[in-house]
């Protein structure tokens, strides 16, 4: 359950489709469920914690502004970053969550929940690497990250483990979709969904602008049949 448009520069691997369209609604409740229960587990380990219930439209991205840290470790340049690789270097560093590091296991063989964007976001000398964690059942994003590369060496400068939630490149911006829970929403039927447009800015991501999509919460008893080709 990923959204926005698909952008170039995508790498994702069998059984996992690139993002395209507008962030829907998560198919079951089983699936959010899964999501969310991941992050009461975070807040008993350090991690970024979910709300429950109540409005979420107002409030930003849990942990998008990340200060430049040292360095993770020494990796291949951007364009060979595998899924696997980038999965040590999740493991690697300090400021991903412990809930989000408890699902980096293979879905199948050895193919992991881990999608890969290559693009320009912070002007440095090599492209930088968007990665999102998702869950393998039903592709929800649980885990959002931005690595910049500085010869060989990978720097977590952005981070969001507040799912459902993916990130994208657009257009040399960072684009965070978050979907958000009136109070009495069912876990099944968020009430719409945050895009947020994040710019790289004296050194950090800056929010620019966001907007709010409300879905309907019209649903008809029979799906409306395609209309007849003439």
């Amino acid at each position: 359950m990923r959204g926005l448009t698909g952008r170039a520069g995508v790498d994702t691997g069998p059984g996992l489709t690139p993002a395209r369209g507008t962030f829907q609604a998560v198919t079951t409740a089983a699936s959010v469920l899964t999501a969310l229960s991941l992050l009461l587990s975070a807040c008993a380990t350090g991690g970024t914690g979910a709300r429950d219930e109540g409005p979420a439209h107002d409030e930003p991205v849990a942990g998008t502004a990340v200060s430049p840290a040292a360095p993770v470790s020494a990796v291949p340049p951007s364009r060979s970053l595998t899924r696997a690789t980038a999965v040590k270097l999740l493991q690697a560093d300090p400021q991903v969550s412990a809930a989000v590091k408890r699902v980096l296991k293979p879905c199948v063989a050895d193919e992991y929940p881990v999608d890969l964007s290559y693009g320009d976001l912070t002007g440095g000398s090599a492209e930088d690497v968007v990665v999102n964690v998702v869950t393998c059942s039903d592709v929800v994003g649980i885990g959002s990250y931005v690595y910049r590369e500085e010869k060989g060496t990978y720097e977590n400068v952005f981070q969001a483990e507040e799912p459902p939630v993916y990130a994208e490149i657009d257009r040399g911006d960072l684009v965070v979709t978050k979907q958000v829970y009136e109070r009495g929403d069912p876990v099944s039927s968020p009430s719409g969904e945050n895009v947020i447009t994040y710019r790289w800015t004296a050194g950090r991501f800056t929010e620019e602008y966001r907007t709010r999509n409300d879905y309907s919460t019209v649903v008809g008893p029979e799906p409306t049949p395609a209309p007849e080709s003439n």
